[in-house]
Parts: C-alpha cells; structure tokens; sequence
C-alpha cells in the first residue's frame, strides 16, 4: 500500500458541528490537508496529550498505552487505511500484527507514543485538499459557455474553500471540498 506521512496540523469544532471536531492532518512532504470529524473525547484526549498535560487519573487512551506497555508492545505507526461510505478506517502497526481501529483512537495513541502517521495514498487522493487555488484550473482553456458555467462555480467555491481554511472552519472546508470534486467530476 502507497502512503504519505502526516502530522497533525490543527484541532477545531465550530458551532454547527454538534460536539464533533475536525482534526486536520498535513501531508509532511507535501501541502495537502485531510480533514476528519471526530468526537469530542478523543478531540480531548489527542489535545491534552499534544499539549503535554496530565489529567489526574489515566484517560482511556493512557490506559491502553499502559496495559500496551506492560506487556511488552510497541505501537510502530499507525496508518489511516480506508475511507469507505465517507467513514474513516486505521490500523495500528505494531512489530509483528495490525489492529483495526477508529483513526481518532489510533491517532490518540500515535501521540502517546510519538509514532508516525500515515494515509494511505488513495485515502488522500479521495479525501485531502489543499489550502489554495491550483494554478492549473486558472490556466486550463475553456471552449464552451457550459464549461465556463462550471468552472466559474468551481472557482467560486474554491475561493469559499479558501476562505473557510483561513477561518479554520474545517468542516466548511471538506464539504467544499466534495462540492468541488462533483463538479470536477461532471467536466
């Protein structure tokens, strides 16, 4: 499986995400951006973490890392594996098996660790975006009224697109995205 590495770029919630948050992953090689809805517990448990602070008694995360580390294992990597039905999928790598788990969980655990982060290179292809306009949708000719039609409309929303990223209202921003990418798809 071709993947990417990523690092977490940003934690945000927004008023109109019901308690969920959007954790944006940055490509480390690379400018695109993946954004993925978690919930607020696991938003918790990857802030507190990044931040270096320790709750008085172990989060759940911390108790799995505990009960990992007392017998022996490792965690190597984890990799964001799938995206299938608009649902997230992860594996926890560790030296001799995978595990199946909630990319915020494993995540979660990747900071406790310091283990890298992957995406598998389709996930990205399919779900990531990035922050600014293409040169090449400026660039490429139009020859019909119809095709104007929608690459105005394209452009449009990449300029929302943008302008949600620098709000850092990331849920805006993967709804564009797909918006985007339906239009794409109809040229």
């Amino acid at each position: 499986m071709d993947k990417v590495q990523v690092d977490i770029l940003g934690l945000s919630t927004s008023p109109a995400s019901g308690g969920a948050y959007a954790l944006i992953l940055k490509e480390v090689n690379g400018n695109r951006r993946l954004p993925i809805i978690i919930g607020a517990f696991e938003a918790q448990s990857i802030a507190l973490e990044m931040e270096g602070i320790k709750p008085p008694r172990p989060l759940t995360h911390d108790l799995i890392k505990n009960i990992l580390d007392a017998m022996g294992a490792d965690l190597a990597e984890i990799t964001i594996s799938e995206l299938r039905d608009g649902t997230f999928y992860a594996k926890l790598c560790f030296d001799s098996q995978e595990i199946d788990a909630r990319p915020s969980d494993a995540i979660a655990l990747a900071v406790r660790y310091g283990a890298p982060i992957f995406v598998a290179e389709k996930v990205m292809d399919e779900a990531a975006f990035l922050p600014e306009e293409e040169p090449e949708a400026q660039e490429s000719g139009r020859t019909t009224k119809s095709k104007d039609t929608k690459l105005t409309k394209v452009e449009a929303l990449r300029a929302q697109l943008k302008d949600a990223i620098e709000r850092e209202d990331y849920e805006k921003a993967a709804r564009l995205r797909d918006e985007i990418r339906k239009f794409e798809q109809r040229q």
